[in-house]
């Protein structure tokens, strides 16, 4: 098979792109798997397809590394966005469909892209930590030294836990910051490794520090691969909406593959 892909980045978190409009790209597990790997294949966090969708601009259908498809990615989001206006499907302002409903995005000058993300119903929090989902599942462990903590190990820990299968959770561990911006490094499932960002993750990392507080939040994030927003206005403790995830979406290169 030959495949015309592209690379994409959003935060350092990378993803193979691929324009299947035409309904003619169909990929195993196993394939997707292979086209991500970083020895044998081209090397991503994840593959995405853009796919024809009635009423929307395209259709997100977003894979782990692993292979299997999985829920919302907020950088890939962005970045399929980007996608799709170097492909002429859009100018400014991006609608489409994830696994987890619509999406609304726009599109800056600067390439900076800010995704609305699905309202948040529930935040559970325990003491050191918080679980909720922004689209994905995420758990919050709160962190006195985010740089020192062991994300691969822990992480992977807490993924595994039985109360979390079969299908496991993202581990975020997170730094409160003097000038009230977060601190961020996430282990993501389906990646089975820290990745240098992950947008759902520190959309979930910042609804959680507001706590039990009310309002509009604007919150600065740093991760190991580059700076993300994250606003949300929360009328209850426990639920967040007109929640945006800011941060580039960075073209990298195009190519072809036969595999």
């Amino acid at each position: 098979m030959k495949l015309h892909f592209y690379k994409y980045q959003g935060a350092g978190n990378d993803f193979i792109l691929l324009d299947n409009r035409s309904s003619n790209i169909e990929l195993t597990n196993e394939q997707v798997a292979f086209l991500c790997d970083r020895r044998f294949g081209i090397g991503a966090d994840g593959l995405m397809l853009l796919e024809e969708e009635q009423g929307a601009d395209f259709r997100m259908v977003y894979y782990n590394s692993d292979g299997g498809e999985s829920t919302m990615c907020g950088n890939g989001g962005r970045c399929i966005a980007a996608f799709a206006k170097k492909l002429g499907l859009v100018k400014d302002e991006v609608n489409f469909v994830a696994i987890d409903g619509p999406h609304n995005a726009h599109i800056n000058n600067d390439g900076i892209i800010s995704l609305h993300m699905q309202n948040v119903i529930g935040i559970d929090a325990y003491d050191g930590y918080c679980i909720l989902n922004t689209g994905s599942p995420h758990y919050i462990k709160w962190v006195d030294d985010v740089m020192q903590s062991e994300v691969f190990k822990k992480g992977r820990e807490i993924r595994n836990q039985k109360e979390f299968q079969p299908k496991g959770i993202n581990v975020n561990f997170v730094q409160r910051m003097n000038d009230e911006s977060l601190w961020v490094r996430t282990y993501e499932r389906g990646v089975e490794d820290e990745t240098l960002s992950c947008g759902t993750g520190v959309t979930a990392a910042a609804i959680a520090a507001s706590g039990t507080a009310t309002g509009h939040f604007v919150v600065p994030i740093h991760t190991p691969g580059g700076k993300l927003e994250v606003s949300f206005t929360k009328n209850t403790a426990t639920s967040a909406k007109d929640v945006i995830l800011k941060g580039p979406a960075v073209f990298v290169y195009e190519g072809d593959i036969n595999f």
